[in-house]
Parts: C-alpha cells; sequence; structure tokens
C-alpha cells in the first residue's frame, strides 16, 4: 500500500506535452477533457466466525474525451505516459471529424472541501481491523441466543482524480470513501431469518471501528431479524401504503430520478420528457439532487467532467423545474451543467447521474400519518428493486414492512413487493412528514453498466393506491 500522493504531471507526463495532445485531439470539438485517476481500495469481509476474503484492489490509468454534438470519441488506457496518450488522441479525434465545433467555456472553479483527503486505509493495521471483526462476531452472538450465524463487511477505498481541459485549467479532487455492513441470521423452531444494516462515507475507518458504532448497528440488525422471525405473509392488492423515513428514499431514487437524468429527457425516454414547468407531483414535493452535503456518499467537489458539485432543485411545490445535467446533454439542451457528469473510473465515460437525491420534509407528525392509515402497509425498510425508466414502473421488496388497520399497528409482513410507477406515484403523496432523514451511507446506482456511490433521503411519506404484492389478501 503507497502512501505517495497521486501526482501523473510530475512522474509520468510533461503537463504542456499533455496539453498540446489534447487540444490537438479536440481541435475542432465543443468539449472534452483527459481525466486521470488512482483508485486503491480493501475489503474484509467475515461470515460464519471466519474471515472469508480479503482483498487490496488498485488501478490507475486515463481517459480522453472529444465531444462534438451528440457524438463523443473516448480512449483509455492503464498506462500513464505520452505515447499511450497520443494513442489515445487519435482514437478519440475520429469523433470529431471535420470539426467545426467552437469549444465551450470551462466550468467555474470551486475551493469547497467537502471530505478529507486522508487515506481512510491508514486508519488502522490490518491485524486490528480483523480483531474488530472478530470483536462484531463475538458480540452479536453474545445477544441472543437465537444468533446463528453472522457477516460483516469493512470496506474502504481512496480515489485520487486530475482532470486537465483544453483551456489549461487543471482540476484535482481526492475522495475518501469508508464502510461496514452488518448481518446476522436468528433460528427458532426450525424458522430462520436475517436482518442486516449499515453505512459510511466519505471519511476514514477510525469512527466505523469504534464499538459505539457497531454495537448500535448489530442491535438493529438483530432487531430487524427477530421482527422478520414473527412476521406474517403479506396481503395483496391495492393499498395505501406509508414510507418510513431515510433509506425508503430509493424508492424515490430509481423510480423518479433517474427519469429526471438530462440524457433520458434530451432523447425523450424518460416519463419527464417535456414537462418541464409543469406539476408532476403533489402539492409540497420538492425533490433535490445535492452533491455538497459535506461527508455523504453521494458528495462530490467537483465532478468528473470539472464542474462544481451543487444543490439543484428537480421538482419545487410539485412542479418539474430542473434535470440534472452534464456538459454535453446541456449544451444540446441549452442549458447549463449541474455538476452531475460521473463515470464510474477512468475507463469510463461520463454522464449525467445523481449525487444524494432526497424530498425535503413537509409539516405532517410522522406518527400521525401511520395512525391516519385506514388499510394498509407501513413499510420501513427496503431491499432491491427493478424500474423501467421509459414508463417509471417499479418493483420494489420491503425488507421490513407492518400491516396497519384502522391506523393501528399490527404483524410485521414478509414477502411484501410495491408495484406502481414513478408518476403515479409523485401525484398520490397524501401526506408528507417533517421528519426527513438521509440514508446512512450504502447507496450505489447502476447506470448503463457504470456504478457510482449516491445517497438517498425521504421524510415519512403516505402514498395512496400503490399495488402491493404478497401472498394473499
Amino acid at each position: 500500500m503507497t502512501d505517495t500522493p497521486f501526482r501523473p504531471f510530475e512522474t509520468q507526463l510533461d503537463e504542456k506535452a499533455a496539453l498540446a495532445v489534447l487540444r490537438d485531439a479536440l481541435a475542432g470539438a465543443e468539449d472534452g477533457e483527459l481525466f486521470l485517476e488512482r483508485k486503491r481500495s480493501e475489503a474484509i469481509v467475515l461470515d460464519d466466525g471466519r474471515i472469508k476474503t480479503a482483498s487490496y484492489d488498485a488501478h490507475e490509468g486515463f481517459g480522453l474525451r472529444a465531444v462534438l454534438g451528440e457524438v463523443a470519441g473516448y480512449a483509455h488506457s492503464t498506462e500513464i505516459s505520452e505515447k499511450a496518450l497520443r494513442r489515445a488522441a487519435e482514437t478519440a479525434r475520429l469523433a470529431v471529424g471535420g470539426g467545426g465545433g467552437v469549444l465551450a467555456p470551462a466550468p467555474k472553479g470551486t475551493n469547497a472541501r467537502l471530505y478529507s483527503d486522508a487515506d481512510p486505509m491508514a486508519d488502522a493495521a490490518f491485524a486490528a481491523k480483523i480483531d474488530v471483526l472478530k470483536e462484531i462476531d463475538a458480540y452479536a452472538r453474545a445477544m441472543d441466543p437465537r444468533v446463528v450465524q453472522v457477516s460483516a463487511t469493512l470496506s474502504a477505498g481512496l480515489q485520487e482524480v486530475e482532470i486537465l481541459r483544453p483551456e489549461g485549467l487543471r482540476l484535482a479532487d481526492i475522495r475518501p470513501m469508508a464502510r461496514l455492513n452488518v448481518a446476522v441470521i436468528v433460528e427458532e423452531n426450525g424458522r430462520r431469518e436475517q436482518g442486516g444494516t449499515g453505512g459510511g462515507g466519505r471519511f476514514g475507518l477510525a469512527r466505523l471501528l469504534e464499538p459505539s458504532h457497531w454495537q448500535p448497528l448489530l442491535q438493529e440488525a438483530l432487531r430487524i431479524a427477530l421482527v422478520n422471525l414473527g412476521a406474517v405473509p403479506a396481503p395483496a392488492g391495492m393499498m395505501d401504503v406509508v414510507l418510513g423515513p431515510g433509506w425508503p428514499g430509493i424508492l424515490l431514487h430509481e423510480a423518479i430520478g433517474h427519469g429526471l437524468e438530462g440524457d433520458f429527457n434530451r432523447k425523450k425516454t424518460s416519463a419527464f420528457a417535456g414537462l418541464m414547468g409543469q406539476m408532476i407531483a403533489a402539492p409540497g414535493v420538492t425533490v433535490l439532487d445535492d452533491g455538497t452535503l459535506p461527508d455523504r456518499r453521494g458528495s462530490i467537489s467537483v465532478d468528473d467532467e470539472g464542474t462544481p458539485s451543487a444543490r439543484n432543485v428537480l421538482i419545487e411545490d410539485g412542479r418539474l423545474v430542473g434535470f440534472m445535467q452534464d456538459r454535453q446533454n446541456a449544451r444540446l439542451m441549452g442549458v447549463a451543467a449541474t455538476g452531475n457528469g460521473r463515470r464510474e473510473s477512468f475507463a469510463h465515460i461520463p454522464m449525467p447521474r445523481m449525487t444524494n437525491t432526497y424530498m425535503l420534509g413537509g409539516k405532517d407528525d410522522p406518527a400521525g400519518i401511520v395512525s391516519s392509515l385506514k388499510d394498509g402497509i407501513w413499510a420501513v425498510g427496503f431491499g432491491g428493486g427493478q424500474v423501467d425508466i421509459t414508463n417509471g414502473k417499479f418493483v420494489f421488496s420491503c425488507t421490513e414492512a407492518y400491516r396497519v388497520r384502522n391506523g393501528v399497528v399490527g404483524e410485521a409482513v414478509k414477502g411484501a413487493t410495491l408495484i406502481g410507477d414513478g408518476a403515479t406515484a409523485l401525484k398520490g403523496i397524501r401526506a408528507i412528514g417533517n421528519d426527513m432523514a438521509l440514508d446512512p451511507g450504502i447507496g450505489n446506482c447502476g447506470k448503463a453498466g457504470q456504478w457510482v456511490p449516491v445517497g438517498v433521503g425521504q421524510p415519512t411519506l403516505l402514498i395512496g393506491g400503490l399495488t402491493v404484492g404478497g401472498q394473499g389478501a
């Protein structure tokens, strides 16, 4: 593991020569950049009392992009050298063809520091991390005799980025990430159920290794497992649903957020295409994408094109007021870039992506929202889901949910899935709690084969008329 800072223009490339190659590749283009990256990460997995895997990964490389109109040429390499850069420039240059473009203005600079640039992997020695995982296993098994299996994953990484633009602008960002996930399986009378939780963000591992952090996580995982141990099959049918605060915002992210990304709207493949300025949600619904929140998993000081991240309002009091944009889509749609140009790594081209997407809180009391439910489901935790961007239709599985009748919370239910579409769900929101919360730092988002870390959040919500998939009435 190296502590040497990533300084490619000092050790591998001459900046003036690299800039000359970049400018040649972008002659006649409208935009483009040289994106250089080094990323190191580690993950340790404990399962059933033993260290199952321990991995350390490191990669570095560059990507060179040339953009003209709707076309982008991209070439990347794991070899950071002038020779490799010239080869990449020849490939990317093909997208420009005869040229004819005028170079777009450079992004504005920023002095924002949303997170530390310290290496989170250096917070503890490898042996100390193993000891903490063993302590987690012992503590979990001592909590309850019904605990038969424990798993925990400790992961950390550091992404170092340099961006060189044709105007000569050079930007750098150092992005830490740390995360701890825990899960337990309980057994009683031959029945087994699981509960899990976790989280993290753009900070060091130190805070995650403290017992004051991981002991409450294990207690929560056990609580969820025991709730599921007594759960009955979920009902099926159309009913009102109350969503809890925080992580249930993943439904908002998937069913609505992707549809508000600029490229889907430019290509008119989003269910929200052509609706700018119109009411697409119930009054009181305000949705933001905000990459400027300190230490959050989805936050970025600058995006992967060099645009500073921003607090972007997407829906305001029910009305569609903005999309998330990278530079290319913003230019083609005649609007400003919003700091949402993101990529998984140097081997991937940037595109409009979410950062931290959440709904602002309202004025309703959360307990009052639940007690107003006549016959429905109170969904507190979510697992995986599927969404069709073109129509917003979604299917989400609940990991913790309860049946509510006449305002009284009854039995826990298992196997519940929520089925609907984003546009209808937005307009079906009947109550908005005053308890907006962000998720604990567990979100990942996939798009076009690329994965990036994200955040989600929302207050308690009452949504009318969702289809609940279950096992009976």
